[in-house]
């Protein structure tokens, strides 16, 4: 980087673009966010060296929704990163049958050995099995069928489906079941808004690819509820593997965010998104020693008016 002065809007959705190694995501990545985590007093990576940081006043917080993992084994899902199975859980022990039974919510637990989880796979729904020289191979469990419970708590039925059965269902279809649960609805909402509406509520966390496990930190920062304060954002590519319609729900997901009042830098090179957004900075002129310059900055309609790598994207995309 050249000493670049790099200018934020607060509540906008900022696009870094530029040719690959231009510089953006150690401009954003190794001096941005980690001096903005120093200056809030947050955990963060040590920050590359930059002279001074103005303007924090109003971001209350920081986060990097990247594409690390957000959980390693079959007990971390969707249902329990989202915060929807407790909400769940209550639903069952509320229902007729469960109240005759005495069950509580504590029965619907598959983490809890106090409750009806299959004892066979302790709630897990597989078996592990050891391989010589050789990953494990998880099969599923011939005792629950992979459905995680014992029979007595398989047989409390919500909409004619099991707790077990629950889990099974995608994202899609469980926006239908749970319809008049604005608790549970709302959040796995968010994950068919951001294109994976395909993902089981029940599924591995530790089976999720990088880009559906950032469209899962996506989903509960949306669904934050009260526990939101302005935040700064960081994504990195957030729209690699993404079919361009699901490209467009990405946008409109973004735009949900600034509309609250959060702040997005996004660093990408899809047309749609740097087309759409508040605010573009383009890296260049080149990649390598020939870049780590600022050599486009303002409205994507302004930006399209130079000549730069970044400006005949964005007359493409509007064309198109």
């Amino acid at each position: 980087l050249k000493g670049v002065d790099l200018r934020i809007p607060h509540g906008r959705l900022t696009v870094v673009s530029g040719v690959s190694g231009s510089g953006k995501s150690t401009l954003v990545r190794q001096v941005l966010y980690p001096a903005l985590c120093e200056a809030l007093g947050t955990v963060g990576p040590r920050p590359g060296r930059f002279a001074s940081l103005k303007g924090v006043a109003g971001i209350r917080r920081v986060l990097s929704v990247d594409q690390s993992p957000i959980g390693r084994t079959p007990r971390s899902v969707p249902a329990t990163y989202l915060d929807v199975w407790d909400e769940i859980r209550r639903t069952f022990a509320a229902l007729p049958e469960s109240k005759v039974k005495g069950y509580t919510a504590g029965r619907f637990s598959f983490n809890s050995a106090s409750g009806g989880r299959c004892s066979a796979c302790e709630g897990q729904g597989a078996i592990a099995h050891e391989m010589s020289f050789l990953p494990d191979v998880s099969t599923p469990c011939e005792a629950c069928g992979g459905l995680r419970f014992d029979p007595p708590t398989l047989d409390v039925k919500f909409h004619g489906l099991s707790i077990g059965d629950v889990l099974k269902l995608s994202a899609d279809e469980a926006v239908e079941v749970f319809a008049s649960y604005p608790k549970v609805r709302a959040p796995i909402e968010c994950l068919r808004d951001l294109g994976v509406g395909y993902l089981q509520l029940g599924q591995g966390s530790n089976t999720l690819s990088g880009g559906e496990a950032q469209r899962m930190k996506l989903a509960l920062e949306l669904t934050a509820g009260t526990r939101h304060e302005p935040t700064l954002y960081v994504l990195d590519e957030p729209t690699t593997g993404l079919h361009l319609t699901d490209v467009n729900r990405l946008i409109a997901f973004l735009q949900r965010l600034v509309d609250r009042g959060d702040t997005l830098v996004v660093i990408e090179h899809h047309p749609s998104v740097i087309a759409t957004a508040d605010h573009v900075i383009e890296l260049g002129p080149e990649g390598g020693d020939g870049g780590g310059r600022i050599v486009a900055e303002g409205l994507p309609e302004e930006v399209s008016r130079r000549s730069t790598a970044t400006a005949a994207v964005i007359r493409a995309a509007r064309a198109g």
